[in-house]
């Protein structure tokens, strides 16, 4: 009975000591757990986000300019009435696409049924002429008309012909027919202007064009620079546009030509940038002359500064962050200082060092989860 007791002691004084071993090996193993379980959390937020690497560039300038978009004036065609005379009918509107060798009015002239009797005109003095030509040759041919005779005849027949063939020429410019002239486009486009009317009468020296035809497939954006910032504007620099139709649209062009004559007005020069209009989005043709346009120009200064796509930077507390990845490969978050934004670029006043890896994509995520 006594040897009984001392072993159960002996046995709960071997439980007691190694209990506490247990204990702390249980501890351990729930930690050990939970870092592997938040690493495999980090791998997998990683997974899905797209990585950048900070680089020391050279620190871009931006100009704000302002401007409007224009026709581009090499393509805009003014159609003129060649002969005066009543419009009868007007076949194109303001705004209409019309192609090349298309009918835009009909106008009932009196030059053209001038120009019609010119024409038999012409034809009957020819064939006098071509009569007159063949008897002096017979007479000359007899000995009874002179070699002045002759020589006249062949004049007056070549005078004929030239008047028969000037009438033709200008009948072919003018197209029609009797007292009838047609104005067709000259080229494809769209009617930006229109001063034709049914009824409208006209005179053939009217200053004053029926229609404006414009290609639009490119436009022109003229903005305005002041005297002070001259010196940062060349031929070349890029140039973000944006509208007030479509303020989330970007065009995006170069300066290609700068008017080298200051308004006397306004105190600006005038720089050009020509921009593609079709397949640029939202839709076809979508600058239309005349829309107000801001146009941004960028332009390289001499500093240089760590830089980062803007997009990266994820804003919190009044404070910026972004989310860097470490040597070994783990997402961490560090404070950032912007010095300055220009476009989709963040150059750093502090926070970073150039090769330093920074999440692109999904960085709000990561940012949240690492309980910040």
């Amino acid at each position: 009975m006594r040897t009984n007791k001392h072993t159960f002691a002996t046995l709960f004084a071997i439980a007691v000591a190694v209990l506490p071993g247990l204990t702390g090996c249980s501890s351990s193993a729930k930690e050990e757990d939970k870092n592997v379980a938040e690493t495999k959390n980090e791998t997998s937020l990683l997974a899905t986000a797209k990585i950048d690497t900070a680089r020391l560039e050279t620190v871009n300038n931006e100009l704000n300019l302002t401007g409007k978009v224009t026709f581009n004036q090499d393509k805009v065609v003014k159609v003129f009435p060649l002969v005066g005379g009543h419009i009868e009918e007007v076949k194109a509107d303001l705004g209409d696409y019309v192609k090349a060798g298309q009918v835009l009015s009909i106008i009932r002239s009196g030059d053209m049924a001038d120009l019609e009797q010119q024409a038999v005109t012409a034809k009957s003095q020819l064939a006098v002429a071509l009569k007159n030509m063949q008897v002096t040759e017979d007479m000359s041919k007899a000995g009874l008309s002179s070699q002045r005779d002759l020589v006249a005849a062949r004049e007056q027949l070549q005078a004929a012909k030239g008047e028969v063939n000037r009438v033709a020429q200008r009948r072919q410019i003018l197209g029609g027919s009797g007292s009838v002239y047609i104005v067709k486009a000259p080229v494809s486009g769209f009617v930006v202007e229109k001063n034709a009317a049914q009824g409208m009468e006209l005179r053939s020296d009217d200053p004053e064009n029926l229609f404006t035809i414009s290609n639009l497939d490119q436009v022109w954006v003229m903005a305005n620079v002041y005297e002070s910032d001259l010196a940062n504007v060349r031929v070349g620099y890029e140039a973000d546009i944006t509208t007030l139709s479509y303020p989330d649209k970007v065009y995006k062009g170069k300066i290609d030509k700068i008017f080298n004559v200051l308004d006397p007005d306004s105190k600006t020069m005038k720089v050009r940038v020509t921009l593609d209009n079709r397949y640029m989005g939202p839709s076809d043709f979508a600058l239309k002359p005349e829309m107000f346009a801001n146009v941004n120009v960028l332009y390289a200064g001499q500093e240089k500064r760590v830089a980062i796509p803007a997009k990266a930077i994820v804003f919190d507390k009044s404070r910026n962050f972004v989310v860097v990845v470490t040597p070994n490969g783990s997402p961490v978050v560090r404070e950032v200082n912007i010095f300055k934004t220009i476009g989709d670029r963040a150059y750093l006043a502090s926070g970073l060092q150039p090769d330093d890896r920074i999440v692109t994509q999904n960085q709000l995520l990561i940012y949240n989860a690492l309980g910040n």
